[in-house]
């Protein structure tokens, strides 16, 4: 029986103008903004020649090369398997170029001021390169290129794994483009003013020349320190792919353990592989979008067995498994290497993007007990009739919003919006799903009381009272994050979803507010004594649902 309003609030504007703030013209900043960046270059070129050049400058670059190129080493030796992505074989050929481009240039420069007495001007490297031996300015801009694209995969890559990364990645590619062409602009520039000074006076690339020591023998002795840095380097590859080929024969040799694949295929596991490489180097695709540096969580695996015989995560993968909260037996297929039989199975698609890796672990689709509630508001074709379109606007985002507040109240989850109406699923956060049909129960009282006052509040403004219908029911459906990969939502689908929306279609059918069906009342601890029990067909479904109708919710839990 409907309750009648005893009260009314004063009437409430439906629209309210917000007054706008003029924000500031964008040039003061800009302009700022373009004052700092050249004043940061120019101190920023200053400094670095001085800086570079002196003693501990000097250590702290040539520490940072040489960390640097034997991380790089490592990493291919420390891989199990050498199939890689596009990219990453980009990333690595580019940077394993580096050392053979640089080789003639940092001998003609550094180590011949070292070793060889020289002093090197801009004017006398731009003269070796530019006038002497013009296929090294070819060089340099090669190298120039070779190094920034190499920086520039490896950034692209790392900051690809970001949300913010995809709105921002066009203004990235700007500054990519534009630095490099910055830079060859001005070498050119250069190289072609001291062509020209050579062209105008005979003796300034003799005095030049002259005054950085830079004679025929120490260039080439300077060559020949190119040479030995060129090969050292060729040499030290060389041993590296040696020693994986030695490695991999050795292992061969021995029963390895077995990874066991949902496609059905059983893989040997290499010691020391990761499952990622295991799957790789088997010709099986598996999502790695920050390849296979434990950032993007796309390649994180399911163990179904063998979970006991994995070492705890490493500090990398504990922080990116609690950053998507995964679930017990939820790994990363990049970090782990097993050491005995083991059973995954992905738990992203093999074409996941970088935004498929935010999703909260647990949640990429699996079958459990939940409760589904559908809720409607009746005749609001009727309220757009009747309102102005800012007004029947406004009516529905206080009604939502009321709606949101009575889920949040009763720990329910606003799952989808559907028009007039939404759904909502209860038990989704729970250990335990039994829960979901008592706080659902509790969840529907609050909504039809915040439904009420609504009315009060708005009754003047109202054609006729809102009236909601609302739909529960309780059982097995498949629960998770669904969508496009930046606007997914936690939802449901299955058997259990339609048959909530039949009941709450029915609520029209039998003149009542609420329909229950018998798993749910049952579960919620619903007072059903003197309800009648009834039935009606689903489609889809071969058995009718049972459920109980409910005028008032007096007998919810409270």
């Amino acid at each position: 029986m409907r309750r009648v309003c005893a009260w009314r609030p004063s009437r409430q504007p439906l629209l309210r103008r917000v007054p706008t703030q003029l924000a500031p013209a964008p040039w003061t900043a800009l302009a700022a903004a373009g004052v700092l960046v050249i004043g940061s270059a120019v101190l920023y070129a200053t400094l670095t020649n001085w800086s570079w050049r002196s003693a501990p400058g000097t250590a702290l670059l040539v520490l940072a090369f040489f960390a640097h190129y034997a991380n790089a080493l490592w990493s291919i030796y420390e891989r199990r398997s050498l199939r890689l992505t596009s990219w990453q074989w980009a990333q690595l050929g580019f940077g394993l170029c580096i050392p053979l481009l640089l080789a003639q240039h940092v001998a003609t420069t550094r180590l011949a001021e070292q070793y060889l007495g020289t002093d090197s001007s801009y004017n006398s490297i731009l003269l070796l390169q530019w006038q002497i031996s013009p296929r090294l300015a070819v060089i340099q801009a090669v190298t120039l290129l070779t190094v920034w694209i190499h920086a520039c995969i490896g950034i692209h890559f790392w900051l690809r794994t970001k949300l913010w990364y995809a709105d921002w990645r066009l203004g990235f590619f700007a500054v990519a483009l534009l630095l490099p062409t910055l830079a060859l602009s001005g070498y050119l520039a250069a190289g072609n003013e001291v062509l020209r000074e050579a062209a105008k006076d005979a003796a300034f690339a003799k005095n030049v020349l002259g005054d950085a020591s830079l004679t025929d023998d120490a260039l080439a002795v300077a060559k020949r320190i190119a040479a030995a840095i060129i090969f050292t380097h060729l040499g030290l590859l060389a041993l590296v792919f040696i020693a994986r080929s030695v490695r991999r024969r050795i292992h061969e040799s021995r029963r390895p353990p077995v990874l066991a694949h949902p496609s059905g295929q059983r893989l040997p596991i290499l010691p020391g592989s990761t499952v990622l490489e295991t799957l790789r180097d088997h010709g099986i695709p598996h999502a790695s979008v920050c390849g296979g540096r434990a950032r993007c969580t796309t390649c994180r695996i399911q163990v179904s067995k063998g979970l006991e015989t994995l070492p705890p995560p490493q500090e990398l993968e504990a922080k990116a498994l609690a950053r998507i909260a995964a679930p017990a037996g939820m790994r990363l297929a990049c970090q782990v290497r097993p050491t005995a039989d083991l059973s995954v199975t992905p738990a992203c698609a093999a074409d996941a993007s970088a935004a498929d890796g935010h999703v909260p672990g647990g949640l990429e689709g699996s079958e459990r007990l939940i409760t589904v509630m559908f809720v409607d508001l009746r005749g609001s074709t009727t309220l757009g009739e009747a309102k102005l379109p800012y007004d029947v606007l406004f009516i529905l985002n206080r009604f939502f919003y009321e709606m949101k507040q009575s889920l949040e109240a009763t720990n329910g989850h606003y799952s989808q919006f559907t028009g007039d109406g939404l759904m909502a699923l209860y038990g989704l956060h729970s250990d335990d799903p039994t829960t979901g049909p008592a706080d659902a129960l509790r969840g529907a009282r609050e909504m039809l009381m915040r439904v009420e006052q609504l009315n009060r509040s708005l009754k003047d403004e109202l054609p006729q009272p809102l009236q909601i219908g609302i739909g529960i029911h309780y059982s097995e459906a498949i629960v998770g994050a669904m969508g496009p990969p930046r606007s997914m939502i936690i939802t449901a689908i299955g058997d259990t979803v339609n048959t909530c929306a039949r009941l709450e279609s029915l609520t029209k059918e039998f003149d009542c507010v609420m329909i229950v069906s018998r798993p749910a009342a049952e579960a919620g601890g619903l007072d059903i004594e003197g309800c009648e029990l009834r039935q009606a067909p689903v489609k889809g479904r071969m058995e009718p649902v049972e459920f109980y109708t409910l005028h008032w919710p007096s007998s919810m839990p409270a």
